[in-house]
């Protein structure tokens, strides 16, 4: 068996989330600037190129590779992508392939993405308000969305909603939210605003709202259990024993949670970064083009950059000022 991908600090790799394009159907307030600059096509990986890339990352011991983007469906063809690594799930190699999506194009491929064995997705939704979600997205339409939610549901999908917390916009729905999510048995995470890209004239100061401030505010109305549970992300989980729901609390800012990560980012056009708050990166595109038949020098050149994996990173909002900010839109790591 190959030897498994270890980082400077003995932290096991197995997580992976591949960005199979920077293009989304939204442009989201934290995510994006409103006109957007995309990649030319030929420097994004192909289909092919994706598979062959993700395939390597597997047998090196990768268990979970979530897709990302951009919005990951909107891509032309990417059922053939997921179909093509069910293959890795039915050899037992992948223990989970999962997406992350804005929720706009599920209703067209919900039971296409669980005949490929999905069985997960995360759905990023700031708000159950029409005219605020329109605003937050810029280009979005919530019913949308909430159709594509309910043909996920019904194809058997899990679904959890990830809630960007932003001061001065979805405070007020903390409860709405959290009730909905209960009523319709899907799970709730939060995740702070993070300093990444330049997205014109947005206040990431002004938006950031403290996950402690949102806990406390639950605690208020409910009774919060802390819970050991981890899913091979970032989140740290408590349970709200009136429903019995979960909560997950993304914290990159107030809580640094680097101490145990296990993933590493690949962009559509072949970049890994091997920390979301750090600009160092490794080139895979360019092994993986140099030697299409040959994969051993792939293979090195991901040990080499797992190798500068760093300890964690720099985002800080306390000093009052966006310290660590990252030049690059989220939308080109992956969400």
């Amino acid at each position: 068996m190959t030897d498994r991908l270890i980082d400077p600090f003995q932290r096991a790799i197995s997580y992976l989330r591949v960005s199979v394009t920077d293009r989304c159907d939204f442009r989201c307030v934290y995510c994006m600037s409103e006109n957007m600059s995309f990649l030319p096509k030929k420097e994004l990986l192909t289909l092919e190129e994706l598979d062959r890339m993700c395939s390597t990352f597997v047998g090196l011991g990768v268990e979970k590779l979530r897709i990302t983007g951009g919005e990951p469906l909107v891509r032309r063809d990417i059922m053939k992508f997921f179909h093509g690594m069910s293959r890795h799930l039915e050899s037992g190699d992948l223990r989970e392939l999962t997406l992350t999506t804005n929720g706009s194009q599920l209703a067209r491929f919900a039971d296409d993405l669980y005949a490929a064995g999905v069985r997960r997705v995360n759905v990023s939704l700031d708000t159950l308000d029409e005219e605020k979600f329109a605003k937050v997205t810029r280009w979005g339409r919530l019913p949308q969305v909430l159709k594509g939610l309910d043909a996920a549901q019904k194809a058997g999908l899990r679904v959890k909603i990830n809630a960007v917390a932003l001061k001065g916009f979805n405070e007020e729905e903390l409860f709405s939210i959290t009730r909905w999510c209960a009523e319709r048995d899907m799970d709730l995470t939060w995740i702070e605003v993070m300093p990444m890209g330049d997205i014109g004239n947005e206040d990431r100061l002004g938006q950031y709202w403290s996950l402690d401030d949102v806990r406390a505010q639950l605690a208020e109305q409910y009774t919060v259990t802390d819970l050991a549970e981890r899913s091979g992300g970032p989140a740290r989980y408590v349970r709200l024993e009136e429903t019995g729901q979960k909560i997950g609390f993304i914290t990159p800012l107030s809580h640094n949670f680097c101490e145990s990560c296990n993933r590493v980012r690949l962009t559509c056009t072949g970049e890994l970064f091997m920390c979301l708050g750090q600009e160092d990166m490794a080139d895979l595109r360019k092994p993986l083009r140099e030697f299409p038949d040959d994969d051993r020098a792939l293979e090195n050149a991901i040990r080499g950059a797992i190798a500068l994996k760093p300890k964690g990173h720099d985002f800080d909002y306390s000093r009052q000022k966006l310290d660590g900010q990252m030049s690059r839109h989220m939308s080109h790591t992956g969400g």
